[in-house]
């Protein structure tokens, strides 16, 4: 009779197991939430009017598909429940939200492994121990992503050799980083537009974009606002490749980076970056300026750390920007200046207020023509760069003569305003307009995996684009000409 209860509980044990996840067949199913509360055997339910519960793990296998349908706009997930994505998932709400998010302030998993077609527009998760996405198609439009811990990862999204796109996203509140990937994984993300603030409220030493080498393709760091809240530790964008196991390719443009430790950190081997148009301002949060507080740093293991700085204003820093050992910075030549505005950059390191607009503690000569450095005076300008004059023998020389006498607020607005492109509407099913301020401009579209899928000409104005071919997803698009700097934007094409 012992016996006969041993095996009862053994059975009833496994019986248990075999129902804490459940897997999608793999034989092409397309899946609602409300499909999945009649087929999963339990692990989803139907609560009531739009709202779902997940109880259990739920993989949607290779070949299946997971849609959150118009009608479905809350799903709760019990605590420490993995979602696996192997094959698809499309979430296109446009007038209204969803929210998924883990019961009692609990956390969940996400998890893309080798999924495809991955599209999630107006999703906001809340509660997440940390996403993971792993060679992998994925593109996030008008997310929101808070109140994440640090359980599973050290970032509310992680990705491995892959570049998830976010666009239009708002990282907030988050204990960790908001986006990461780890040192020795390749991967070339593109984030434009997005929200972040008050991120790695843990105050751990991260930034809230943290990134290790890039892919093929550019790094792409556009249009975005990095706010922090003066935490001591926890600074704004850093992109590592400590062992070059890449060649990372970064651009930078247009972004708003504020009230960090520090702005942005460019730190390891064979990195090559466009920094341009940014505003870098008041990262001193750090209040040991030996341990932080820069505008940018360059830190060089060789000189193939290379950087390119143009129109940027860097401000209120603790450092404007510092160069460490090995480098390749091009901050204006000659021919092609550098319009950067590096002023008023303060810290006490020294034993008393100084001015620090950039601070070459490295063996390498940098090029730094035609900037603005808070003064009409030379010998002004000279006392806010500290290089080898200063610092001794070995340390690089920064050439910054000719500079600029006049703050060139109005230059950099002429050259970020050459050309302004609008497009709408956006999202669209393929169909729509772009604006064009400029005339006789070349439109280049391309798709998540950088193939070029359209090209023509622009006329001054409205322009009708027909892409009702193309498939659904996000599509990245450049507008350049003879006197044009090169512009670009995202188009979201949706069924």
């Amino acid at each position: 009779m012992k016996k006969l209860s041993l095996v009862v509980a053994l059975l009833l044990a496994n019986f248990t197991l075999a129902q804490a996840q459940w897997i999608s067949p793999g034989n092409g199913t397309t899946y609602t939430m409300a499909s999945l509360a009649d087929d999963s055997e339990g692990c989803v339910e139907f609560v009531e009017g739009g709202t779902f519960r997940i109880n259990n793990d739920l993989t949607i296998s290779e070949n299946d598909r997971l849609v959150i349908a118009d009608s479905e706009d809350i799903v709760l997930v019990d605590d420490q429940v993995t979602i696996t994505i192997q094959g698809s998932f499309s979430c296109q709400h446009h007038d209204n939200y969803v929210e998924i998010k883990a019961e009692n302030d609990g956390h969940y998993n996400l998890r893309f492994e080798n999924a495809t077609d991955c599209l999630l527009n107006g999703i906001k998760f809340k509660y997440g121990g940390g996403f993971m996405i792993i060679e992998s198609e994925v593109v996030f439009n008008d997310c929101y992503f808070v109140h994440f811990n640090t359980q599973s990862n050290n970032a509310a999204v992680n990705y491995m050799n892959c570049g998830p796109v976010f666009k239009g996203c708002t990282f907030k509140n988050n204990d960790g980083a908001a986006i990461a990937s780890g040192v020795n994984v390749n991967g070339s993300p593109i984030i434009t537009d997005c929200y972040f603030f008050n991120n790695v409220i843990t105050n751990q030493n991260l930034p809230q974009i943290n990134l290790g080498p890039g892919a093929e393709d550019s790094i792409r760091i556009v249009g975005n606002t990095i706010e922090g809240n003066h935490y001591s530790m926890s600074g704004g964008i850093a992109i590592t490749d400590l062992m070059g196991t890449g060649s990372t390719k970064v651009l930078l443009k247009g972004n708003e980076i504020k009230n960090n430790r520090y702005g942005y950190n460019q730190q390891g081997m064979v990195i090559s970056s466009l920094i341009t148009d940014n505003l870098f301002i008041d990262n001193d949060a750090e209040v040991d300026p030996m341990n932080g507080g820069s505008g940018i740093s360059i830190y060089g293991y060789s000189t193939d750390m290379k950087a390119k700085l143009r129109r940027n204003t860097i401000t209120g820093n603790q450092w404007g920007i510092t160069a460490i050992y090995y480098n390749d910075i091009d901050m204006g030549t000659e021919d092609d200046w550098g319009y950067n505005i590096i002023s008023d950059n303060h810290n006490d390191g020294y034993g008393e207020d100084a001015v620090f607009a950039i601070y070459n503690n490295s063996f390498s000569d940098i090029s730094a023509i035609g900037n603005y450095w808070g003064t009409d005076d030379e010998a002004e300008v000279e006392n806010v760069i500290y290089h080898f004059p200063d610092l001794g023998e070995g340390y690089g020389t920064v050439t910054y003569l000719p500079f600029l006498q006049d703050d060139p607020t109005s230059v950099s607005q002429h050259f970020a305003a050459n050309c302004e492109i609008n497009v709408f509407p956006n999202p669209n099913q393929g169909r729509f307009t772009i604006n064009c301020t400029a005339g006789n401009a070349q439109i280049d579209i391309f798709n998540t995996m950088g193939q070029l899928v359209f090209t023509g000409q622009l006329k001054e104005g409205d322009n009708s684009i027909d892409l009702c071919h193309l498939n659904s997803g996000m599509y990245f698009a450049m507008v350049s000409g003879n006197e044009i700097i090169n512009q670009k934007t995202t188009i979201l094409i949706t069924e």
